[in-house]
């Protein structure tokens, strides 16, 4: 139902003041199939590694598995610029695009070139819709839901694993003597028919209402905001556009768009994106297939460990989906930073339990305490970290160049997940599966120290008091380093 503001100054305020309706929700979840297919095409390459007909070495193996990651900050970084300048609708529907070929292309790569390049391929669409989406959602999604909204991304992610895991068994159990020719091919090319989807159904999308005020484009505001039920005259919207310039003359971004304020987001952003990888989420949903095959092996059957192997990893990614509908419940009451700090405490622990049970138990012991220890990981994982990183993202930002700041922030999280998958198999080959669980929980720790010194709760404020937020404190600083 379209509702009127009272006044022509609040037209911001009274977007971020709705209730969602029916309609936010199935625009976020449109807008999040990327996440989806970042969850499919990331993890389904871990189920089908143990059957590919290649002779890969640790290096390019590593490649093969982190190469997305690589062509993921790639496409962040380009995508970033173009959002502002174009708009955030319009790259929504060109990353669909690029999933779809690169799915078909890895379905019917011929050597192990091609699957490496389709992988690089995938990974731009994957960076360019993380950048994205993200801020989109922020642009619209009122205050008090942000959070939850937001969250989908996260939540589609990990429901892409999850299903990732699920069509593989659905495929290998019947169908074991074709996994090493028919069965690799169809999961990964299966990535094509969401795309394919999301294609066609983006296209229909309202632009970014706070996107098109930037751009003095009122009319079509006036038309994006009435998809989203609020009414007003253009006349209107240009007056509230002229309340936020006004802000952003009185924070010095009329001189300069990337203030103290904006680079202090920035890099806090970008580091909880560098401790949300390197703290070893993806060692699980990556490698979790291969590291668990020779723990589940009774017998010289390598393709039925290797599907068991698939099946311990579907539990793993059915906890992450369960565990990130609580953080979708509970981000806009606790707050993110609380959930935060919650979440890297008990992932130190739960990585050192998994750890001591590499290390000092063996047979049935050691698999019970290692899944133990990676479930709680990923639980602690998605309640507090996984989805908070996203969150903040898109609403650290103001946006002007929202789409900027949040492709950089994006294209560190991806060259941290580049850097630490693709040194996996080498690390696990230098000094072990145990000591590289134990650096990981001493870098949740380090997390943890960052989440109390930097990060600001900000629950229930509009995307522009969190911008002011960062400005107050760059403001503060300045006599400080200036003292120095």
């Amino acid at each position: 139902m379209a509702t009127h503001p009272d006044s022509a100054t609040d037209v911001l305020e009274h977007l971020d003041n709705r209730v969602p309706t029916s309609f936010y929700w199935s625009l976020t979840l449109l807008a999040t199939v990327g996440g989806f297919l970042f969850g499919y095409d990331t993890a389904n390459i871990g189920s089908v590694v143990n059957f590919l007909p290649y002779d890969l070495g640790s290096l390019a193996l590593g490649y093969l598995v982190a190469g997305a990651s690589i062509g993921a900050a790639v496409g962040a970084l380009a995508a970033g610029p173009l959002s502002d300048k174009l708009g955030r609708k319009s790259l929504l529907v060109v990353d669909a695009a690029i999933y779809a070929a690169g799915a078909l292309l890895s379905a019917f790569a011929w050597d192990a070139w091609v699957l490496l390049f389709a992988r690089t391929l995938i990974g731009l669409a994957i960076g360019a819709d993380s950048a994205i989406a993200t801020a989109y959602i922020a642009e619209y999604a009122p205050k008090a839901r942000r959070g939850a909204l937001g969250i989908l991304q996260q939540w589609m992610i990990t429901v892409g694993i999850l299903v990732s895991y699920l069509i593989a068994l659905a495929v290998l159990i019947p169908l074991p003597d074709h996994a090493k020719s028919f069965d690799w091919r169809f999961l990964l090319g299966l990535g094509a028919v969401p795309a394919l989807f999301a294609l066609v159904l983006r296209t229909r999308m309202p632009e970014s209402p706070r996107w098109l005020m930037r751009q003095g484009r009122y009319d079509d505001t006036h038309d994006a905001l009435a998809k989203l039920g609020v009414e007003v005259s253009a006349q209107d919207i240009e007056r509230s556009a002229g309340i936020v310039d006004e802000q952003e003359r009185k924070a010095g971004r009329t001189k300069t768009l990337w203030t103290r304020g904006v680079k202090r987001a920035l890099i806090v952003v970008s580091v909880f994106f560098v401790f949300q990888q390197i703290t070893g989420i993806n060692l699980t949903f990556y490698y979790g297939p291969k590291l668990m095959e020779p723990y589940l092996k009774t017998g010289d059957d390598d393709v039925k460990a290797a599907i068991a192997a698939v099946a311990v990893t579907a539990v793993m990614s059915a906890v992450n989906v369960i565990a990130t509908f609580f953080a979708f419940r509970f981000i806009d009451k606790v707050g993110r930073r609380k959930l935060a700090l919650g979440g890297y405490a008990v992932m130190a622990v739960a990585m050192l339990i998994a750890a001591a049970g590499v290390a000092f138990t063996d047979g049935i012991t050691r698999v019970v305490l290692i899944l133990i220890g990676l479930d709680l990981f990923i639980a602690a994982f998605a309640i507090g970290v996984g989805g908070t990183g996203w969150l903040i993202q898109g609403e650290y930002f103001p946006t002007a160049v929202r789409g900027r700041a949040a492709a950089i922030a994006a294209s560190a999280d991806w060259i941290a997940n580049f850097a630490l998958i693709l040194l996996v198999p080498t690390m696990i080959d230098g000094f072990g599966l145990a000591w590289l669980m134990v650096l990981f929980a001493v870098l949740s720790v380090a997390a943890l120290v960052f989440v109390f010194a930097f990060i600001p709760e900000t629950k229930g404020l509009s995307v522009e008091e969190i911008t002011q937020i960062f400005e107050q404190q760059a403001a503060r600083s300045e006599p400080e380093a200036s003292q120095k």
